[in-house]
């Protein structure tokens, strides 16, 4: 029973057969109600993208919603076994090997005092239950505490929202870049005639796009990949890229000189593109469960694995980037003088392996891999504190969090956009991108042309 003011007992946590109903139902109704708000925004997001025929962005949502369910399952697994698991004991030896954190060494023993302090009022705060330790015999320890547990449940409740956060942030910056080439598309269809005049001969070295990627610095194979490297970074698409591809693609999937908005054409393709680096594959999960088996104290192996999304990132980019230049040095080697605009050759061969949607896996894992160690700082960071143990090389943290919103920005506005034009250069064209009614005109305009060349 709780004593007198003051300095009396504190009153044990009571069960649900002790609390208050109207306890128990304000609670319940303020959680139902935040889920109803929640599912309705969802609800009303799709129902715009269904009106705006964004079938993409409409299948992205459906998928979020998916991933979350699984999330929910899986915390919903956690809960119900908690007792179970906790109860599950192992021998001494492997229960203490490969922790997260070792023996704490910082700077005094009044830091050491604060932290444990703070850890310790943590670990009673979020206490799941009132429930007695695990009796294990002899030379044995828990697998794993209820406390750790319920972090475990607060780190995937981290992953939900921070997943739907990082998603919505790539799909606005990728919008964002795209949008930008609208103005090149409205001057092309009004300038179209001039382009497109076949009675307009010019030297090859003269054109635009030839004259900005082939120099004395593309005769050398590693100063050009040098270029290429900074151009990403400087200038990823410059207004002769954009009209040079997009006269490429008109030719080669459509007709010469057809009216087609191709940077409508690029942001639907890019929409279809976000469909793909939202889901969490199996392999993605799998790399969950490596990077927490291999986080331990000392080993370093994570800061390591850090290293990958801006480096992958930087090598796409860069790729990318050789592919546009590629095309004009091959221009260049075809004509020494052409009629009209740059006609660039369209082929799977300038990507790696033959494979344009290889490079789309790839950055669908740096996005992932980015999105899900950002979530472990904060987590952490609520959980054990900015200093914890888990931040022993504090510098070395902030690096990693810096690097990680470098690299959101990159490939979520430079990476994921240039992709989203360079991959138009492959040798299929994304029929899923244009509408029906678009779709069928088009194979209409392709039935006609097969007639009239087999007459």
């Amino acid at each position: 029973m709780a004593g007198g003011g003051g300095g009396g007992g504190v009153e044990g946590p009571r069960q649900l057969d002790q609390t208050p109903t109207w306890a128990v139902s304000t609670v319940c109704g303020v959680i139902i109600l935040i889920s109803i708000i929640l599912e309705l925004l969802i609800h009303k997001l799709g129902q715009v993208f269904e009106r705006k025929k964004k079938k993409a962005l409409f299948e992205a949502l459906e998928k979020i919603k998916n991933e979350l369910m699984v999330l929910g399952f899986i915390s919903l697994l956690l809960t119900f076994g908690q007792n179970y698991i906790a109860s599950i004991c192992v021998p001494s030896k492997y229960g203490h090997a490969m922790s997260f954190c070792g023996p704490y060494d910082g700077p005094s023993d009044d830091d050491k005092k604060a932290v444990y302090k703070k850890h310790i009022s943590s670990i009673q705060r979020r206490s799941l239950a009132d429930a007695p330790p695990v009796n294990c015999k002899s030379g044995y320890v828990p697998l794993i505490s209820l406390n750790a547990l319920h972090q475990v449940h607060i780190f995937i409740f981290f992953l939900a929202v921070f997943h739907v956060i990082y998603s919505a942030i790539t799909m606005m910056l990728g919008r964002a870049k795209i949008r930008g080439w609208k103005v090149w598309e409205q001057e092309v269809i009004h300038e179209q005639e001039m382009l497109n005049d076949p009675s307009r001969f010019r030297l090859t070295h003269e054109t635009s796009f030839v004259r900005e990627h082939v120099n004395p610095w593309a005769r050398n194979k590693f100063s050009f990949y040098v270029m290429c490297f900074f151009r990403q970074i400087l200038r990823s698409v410059r207004k002769s890229d954009y009209l040079t591809m997009r006269h490429g693609f008109i030719s080669v999937h459509l007709a010469p000189g057809m009216k087609f908005d191709f940077q409508k054409y690029i942001k639907r393709s890019l929409e279809d593109d976000f469909k793909v680096v939202v889901g969490i594959r199996p392999e993605l999960w799998a790399f969950v469960m490596l990077f927490l088996l291999f986080d331990v104290h000392g080993w370093y192996v994570t800061a390591v694995i850090t290293m990958f999304p801006p480096l992958l990132t930087l090598a796409i980019g860069t790729k990318l980037q050789a592919i546009i230049s590629y095309m004009a040095l091959e221009i260049q080697e075809r004509h020494a003088v052409i009629q009209g605009m740059p006609l660039v050759n369209v082929s799977d061969m300038h990507f790696w392996f033959g494979k344009p949607a290889l490079v789309l896996h790839i950055i669908h894992f740096v996005l992932f891999q980015n999105a899900f160690e950002i979530t472990y700082f904060f987590w952490i960071w609520y959980e054990f504190g900015l200093r914890s143990c888990f931040h022993h090389h504090f510098g070395l943290i902030i690096i990693r969090v810096c690097l990680g919103v470098g690299v959101q920005f990159l490939c979520s506005y430079i990476t994921l956009p240039l992709y989203a034009l360079v991959t138009q250069m492959g040798s299929t064209m994304k029929r899923s991108v244009f509408d029906e009614q678009t779709s069928k005109a088009l194979e209409q305009w392709h039935r006609k042309a097969k007639r009239k060349n087999e007459k």
